[in-house]
């Protein structure tokens, strides 16, 4: 059985659910995609039969983050107000059960941050990770700053933020943000396999473990998606974010003058 959410397709298999997006070329998140994803998987949280979830996405790009040039509003809720991007980004840490995500090709900035919504990333040989915030004169967001050190340790998530260092696959699986590398042509069935191995287990159980160990990571980053933007609103307004922008859009490095 096939479902449609928007840009969102839901296909069952057994007791797995594939959840994919497709917003091609390079699959950027706005905000009607992350509806879209919640909508999607809190439906599946409400169906006894699916255990697990494999989150995936169309094309050579898992996701290229959030278009800031295409897509000023990403990130400009009003002072005081919850942002109804994060507000949508944070819910996904409310989805009950385990998620797989299947990545291939680059997740960047706020598609780094979905992959971390995932309990596991299992990743291509082509599959490439970054924070890359900084180089856009811009603060981390989508509760990155919480999330990525859960995965990483403190150490190398720091690096990663203040650098916007691009991890190529064989180093996200030494640093352990992938679980499982895969040749690109096994990467769906592989995702499907681990989240077929979770659905063997008794559901319950498997669902109230993993509640323990994530703890309560929506209110987590409902609080750190509320600093963030904080952050960002205050950095939208300087020269250094402007030129991030366009050197990113003229694909060079960009001139920053610390204003």
């Amino acid at each position: 059985m096939k479902d449609q959410y928007g840009d969102v397709t839901v296909q069952r298999e057994g007791h797995v659910a594939t959840v994919a997006f497709a917003r091609p070329p390079s699959n950027f998140v706005n905000l009607s995609l992350l509806r879209d994803l919640t909508a999607a998987l809190f439906d599946l949280d409400g169906e006894r039969e699916i255990r697990a979830i494999v989150l995936a996405s169309g094309g050579k790009v898992f996701c290229a983050g959030a278009n800031l040039a295409a897509d000023p509003t990403v990130g400009t809720g009003r002072q005081g107000e919850r942002d109804p991007f994060y507000l949508e980004a944070a819910r996904l840490f409310q989805v009950k059960k385990p998620i797989v995500a299947a990545v291939q090709g680059a997740a960047i900035g706020a598609g780094l941050g979905l992959t971390l919504v995932a309990d596991f990333r299992v990743a291509s040989p082509e599959a490439r990770f970054a924070a890359n915030f900084v180089k856009l004169g811009f603060h981390p967001g989508f509760g990155i700053t919480a999330t990525l050190e859960r995965v990483v340790g403190k150490q190398r998530a720091l690096l990663m933020c203040l650098t916007g260092r691009r991890l190529k696959a064989e180093e996200a699986l030494a640093w352990g943000l992938v679980d499982e590398l895969v040749p690109a042509e096994q990467l769906h069935d592989a995702a499907k396999a681990l989240a077929a191995e979770i659905a063997e287990a008794a559901p319950l159980a498997v669902q109230a473990t993993r509640a323990t160990m994530r703890g309560e990571l929506f209110d987590i980053v409902t609080r750190q998606t509320d600093h963030e933007l904080v952050q960002q609103t205050e950095l939208r307004k300087t020269a250094d974010f402007a030129e991030g922008v366009r050197a990113v859009n003229e694909r060079r490095p960009g001139k920053f003058i610390g204003a």
